[in-house]
């Protein structure tokens, strides 16, 4: 069983520093204060990014070994907070959009139900206090 540890640091103000098993570190804070000209994260912001980037890690591998490259990449994640509190997400819309001039429908649709079906815990988590909804959209770049 794999073990990770971060460790998370009160700074100042409403800021903390967090690391992660990989030995970097950044700064987490609520946006909803003055935090000057500190860049930063907001942790539920962090969560759809961490959603993303699974799945779109997933695909991207996937798209490699099925030779389906695309040119261009970015998934999309918006979601929706409970009005009471706890505040958590309860409705997240992922749109993943891929570009080339010879896109592969059905590959990228494989790779992309198979990172949202089995691959992404991230997902997953997710999956456990939200309705999610994916959609995969396509843009064909012209050639000259």
């Amino acid at each position: 069983m794999i073990k990770n540890l971060v460790t998370t640091v009160w700074t100042q103000k409403s800021q903390f520093e967090t690391d992660n098993p990989s030995g970097h570190k950044f700064t987490m804070f609520d946006k909803s204060q003055d935090n000057g000209d500190t860049v930063g994260f907001a942790p539920k912001a962090l969560m759809l990014s961490s959603l993303a980037g699974c799945s779109g890690l997933d695909v991207v591998s996937l798209l490699t070994k099925m030779r389906a490259e695309v040119a261009g990449f970015k998934i999309e994640v918006t979601a929706e907070l409970t009005d009471e509190h706890p505040k958590f997400y309860n409705k997240v819309k992922v749109d993943y959009h891929f570009t080339d001039s010879n896109l592969q429908p059905e590959k990228i649709q494989k790779a992309v139900n198979l990172s949202v079906t089995k691959y992404c815990g991230v997902m997953e988590m997710f999956r456990q206090f939200a309705e999610i909804k994916t959609e995969i959209h396509l843009h064909t770049l012209e050639t000259n």
